[in-house]
Parts: C-alpha cells; structure tokens; sequence
C-alpha cells in the first residue's frame, strides 16, 4: 500500500528512520492535530514485535512493555480506541488493567500523579510508550526510563508543546543528538489531510500569543503580557443590552478568599455559545457566613443555580451544601481553563455587564504571565479565577467547549 495515503511526509520520514536505525528515546512534539499520536500508536505496534524478538535473545518468552498516559481517560481516548477503531483490535484486560498483544505482556501505567510509580517499580522493560509526556510526573517518567533496561528497550513520546524551562524539554529534547535521543517537531501545516476550511478556523479560534505558538506552530514559549489578549473594550456591555431572553442556563463561580478577595460571580449562557459574566461579588476579610448570605441572594433571584468552587477549601464548600446551595468543586486546571475562556474572547462570544462588576476591570489589564513558570502570575486573579471556575468547569460538564 501506498504510504502517502496513511502519512503525510514528515510521518512517512519519521517511520523509516524509525525503522532503520538504532536509538534510545524519540520525542515527537509540536502543534495539536499535526499527527503525533497517529504515528507513535502505529510506532507502538512495531515496537512491540522488535520486543518480542529482542526478548527472545534474552530467553525471555512473555517480555513486558510500559504504556503511559496522563489517566485511563486519555489511554482509551488516545490510543486504545483509535488502534481498535484503525486495526480492530480487541484489547483485553486482566485485573490489573493489563493486556497482551503480540506476545507482549503491556503494562499501563498513569503518569499524571506519583501513584503512576506503584505499577512498574520492580519490573524489566523492554520498551515504553508515553502519550503526553509534558503532562506526565516526572518521577514517574524517570522511573519508565529506568524501567527500561530489557535488551534493546526503547521509549516513544509525543506531547505538545508546554514553557521552554519544563523539564522533557531541558532534560531531553534539548539534549537531543539525532542518535541516542531524536527530537522530531511538528507544526499544523505538516498535516497535509486536514482540510484548509478546518485550519482557516482553527487559526481563527486559537487565543492570541502562547496558545497559538504553542498550538499552531507547536513552540516552546512562556507567555508574554497579559493573559486574556483578546479581551477588548467593546465586551464591557450595559445591563439593559444583554439579551436575557436567549440566555438558557445560569451559573456561578467561587473563589474563596479572606485576606485576598474572595469573589462569586455569575454567568448566562445562550443556546449558542455566548457567554455573560452577569455579576461579580467580591471582599476582603469576611468569614463563610457573608459568602452564604451572598450565594442565597443568588439563588432567590436566579434559581437553584450550581456554585463551581475552590476545592482548597472543603469546609466552605460543606457548608455551602448544608444550606441547600447547590455547590461542586471546580476544575481547577489552570491552562485549559484559561484557553476555555480565552477561545470565547477570541470568537467575540464573551461579555460582561459593565455596571455590575469593578474588581474585573482591574485585573483583566493586570493578569500576566509568569514567563518562567509558563503560568499567571498569582496576583489580580480572584475574580478571574472563579470565572475561571465557572466557565470550563460547566463547560466540561456539559459538554459545550469550544
């Protein structure tokens, strides 16, 4: 078969020297759908039949290989359930949430937290594939690295691009030499199957600065400046100009606060996609009782609405619950929360009733970069955290990011 039908040119490059030649670690980075995981989940399959033979050399007849990702959701939705839907393989597991293939005993481990150890210390690989390395623990990823010590073992990863000081990028990709270790970029434009309509949108849906050097062009950038670059001054809107007759559901966000601000704010979503920060509430140096006579003020004017909020303070959140306030904890993921609320920005589907918030005003100019961790800067959030909250945490649960 003609591999220009299942590869674009820089996979089909990447494939042959993959096959042709010797080598410990190969990291496939760069830009979201450039087609890094199709070609590490097809590498996976021949890596596993080199094992198997490389295994025989050592007399072993049921060698073993380590398969990381980030969680269970992201080993079935990356890897497992595009090899079934592609190969219609049928992967079976044993209780330990392994299975064999190809003569080959595969070890899954979840690389996201500390725990991924507890699956693999003590045993001899003889080769590992790490889906999202950048998302992994790095605990974790140093002991697959030293897992693999079985004749010939070698170690594949993708991820995209995360800040220039993180530790795959320092500690391996910088280090790269084209023959122990190969680095293989990838941008967008590499993907010469992804129609011109979808990257025409893409581009145009993308967050201004990091987002799109990191997800288009696949680069390892801090963030420069403010954190909501898209965010313009005609977003600021009057109350009697939001269209509350299309909004379908109300929602609220929580930052608990004492000495900082703590913040509630609500939210209105339309059937199509627009988002209103409709009010914001925020104060220092009170205690839960004020937040509770707050939220039950919410509640009487817009409905038994859900209160997304802090986890880092479960006794508020408890209390909240006692006094029949309908709270959850939020997802609290800083960098996807941020472009969850920054892509609504960009596609001018985000808006806030001017007159009712102040704190916002501020630190909407104010949010940066701290461009040597890649992340904010923990200060001038409150308001914006919850929002945060509130927005990819519904987002999430219902289902609608954009």
């Amino acid at each position: 078969m003609n591999l220009n039908r299942l590869y674009h040119d820089k996979q089909i490059s990447i494939l042959k020297r993959a096959l042709r030649e010797d080598w410990y670690m190969m990291i496939n980075h760069g830009a979201v759908r450039a087609g890094k995981t199709q070609l590490d989940n097809d590498l996976f399959l021949m890596e596993l039949r080199r094992a198997k033979r490389n295994a025989l050399r050592d007399g072993v007849k049921k060698p073993m290989y380590i398969l990381g990702a980030t969680s269970a959701g992201t080993l079935q939705t990356n890897i497992l359930k595009e090899l079934t839907e592609k190969y219609g393989i049928d992967f079976k597991f044993d209780k330990h949430g392994n299975f064999s293939l190809f003569g080959v005993y595969v070890v899954t481990t979840f690389t996201g937290t500390i725990a991924g150890l507890k699956s693999i210390r003590g045993m001899t690989a003889y080769g590992a594939y790490i889906n999202e390395a950048t998302l992994a623990n790095k605990e974790v990823f140093d002991e697959i690295r030293k897992r693999c010590s079985g004749f010939g073992a070698r170690i594949i990863c993708d991820t995209n691009p995360d800040h220039p000081n993180h530790w795959l990028k320092k500690d391996y990709i910088d280090k790269a030499d084209n023959k122990r270790i190969i680095s293989n970029h990838f941008t967008v434009f590499d993907n010469i199957f992804l129609n011109q309509r979808y990257i025409d949108n893409l581009i145009a849906t993308t967050p201004s600065g990091m987002f799109t050097e990191r997800g288009i062009y696949g680069r390892w950038v801090s963030g420069e400046g403010a954190v909501y670059r898209d965010f313009k001054e005609d977003m600021l809107i009057r109350g009697e100009d939001i269209p509350t007759e299309d909004i379908t559901i109300y929602y609220a966000g929580v930052d608990w606060g004492y000495e900082h601000h703590g913040t509630i704010v609500v939210c209105g979503k339309t059937a199509d996609g627009r988002v209103y920060l409709l009010e914001e509430h925020s104060a220092q140096y009170q205690e839960i009782d004020y937040w509770v006579d707050v939220a039950q003020n919410i509640k009487t004017r817009f409905g038994n609405i859900k209160f997304y909020a802090d986890s880092a303070r479960p006794e508020h959140v408890y209390r909240f619950k006692r006094e029949g306030i309908r709270c959850i904890n939020a997802d609290k993921s800083v960098l996807s929360g941020i472009e969850q609320v920054a892509k609504l920005m960009k596609q001018g589907c985000f808006f806030v009733c001017s007159e009712m918030v102040d704190k916002f005003k501020d630190e909407i100019y104010q949010y940066v970069w701290n461009e040597k961790t890649g992340e904010p800067v923990k200060n001038n959030d409150d308001v914006l955290d919850a929002l945060r909250y509130a927005i990819y945490t519904e987002s999430q649960r219902s289902g609608w990011l954009v």
